[in-house]
């Protein structure tokens, strides 16, 4: 189990986005951080009002969305216009490829994301795209996405071996991480105490290998965690 601060996280800069890097991406490259087991980037961006990122363009990634706080507006070119919110969780298989854009849906008030890129178990498919709203009941591990045959989740995943967890947390509310291979333990909003690494805050991270069963529990209201479960 590695721990990484919210501090020691790769940053962006560009007009309206502050965009902050768990692994080497654009410029910010680092051979011993180019990834944890499937997840190739995992990115955790603040918009200002109106700001975005103009069309571009993917091939054989999974992408994974998950709103923090407040709207993103999203348009692809498979004809997928949507507008998402806090928890809304939303994937797009690129496939053999697609073009698409994000920006900031309010004129007043900032957004924040977390997304997430892995490769699909096969290239060259179709595009497609899904989002659905979740329900978070508190102090449980709610599966939002995943490939995974033994773990439904609320989206589909083009990935048979992995599988996003979200829980809401308050003080004192624990959850028990899965047994896997791989995990990834991100802390979005508020401050959890991880069974035997201690306290985890906004943006730190845990990063596990052939690891779980610890529990997490919440240490402050409001608090929001995203656990990658991987084979």
């Amino acid at each position: 189990m590695e721990v990484r601060r919210a501090g020691d996280r790769f940053v962006t800069r560009a007009d309206g986005i502050v965009s902050r890097h768990s692994f080497s991406f654009g410029e910010h490259y680092d051979p011993a951080n180019v990834g944890h087991g499937l997840l190739l980037v995992h990115n955790d961006d603040l918009l200002a009002p109106g700001a975005g990122y103009d069309t571009h363009r993917h091939a054989d990634t999974e992408i994974v969305t998950w709103v923090v706080a407040g709207r993103l507006a999203h348009q692809d070119s498979t004809g997928h216009p949507g507008v998402l919110g806090p928890g809304v969780v939303q994937r797009a298989s690129a496939g053999s490829g697609i073009t698409h854009s994000e920006r900031n849906a309010s004129v007043d008030q900032p957004a924040r994301f977390v997304q997430v890129w892995l490769p699909p178990d096969s290239p060259g498919g179709p595009p497609s795209y899904e989002q659905t709203v979740v329900r978070l009941p508190p102090g449980a591990l709610v599966t939002v996405a995943s490939g995974r045959a033994d773990r439904p989740g609320a989206v589909p995943l083009g990935n048979n071996q992995a599988a996003l967890h979200v829980a809401q947390l308050g003080p004192d509310d624990a959850v028990v991480l899965p047994q896997a291979p791989w995990l990834h333990v991100y802390v979005t909003r508020g401050t959890a105490d991880l069974e035997g690494s201690g306290p985890l805050h906004e943006g730190d991270e845990a990063r596990a290998t052939d690891e779980g069963q610890r529990r997490l529990t919440g240490t402050a209201p409001g608090t929001e965690v995203l656990v990658w479960e991987m084979g």
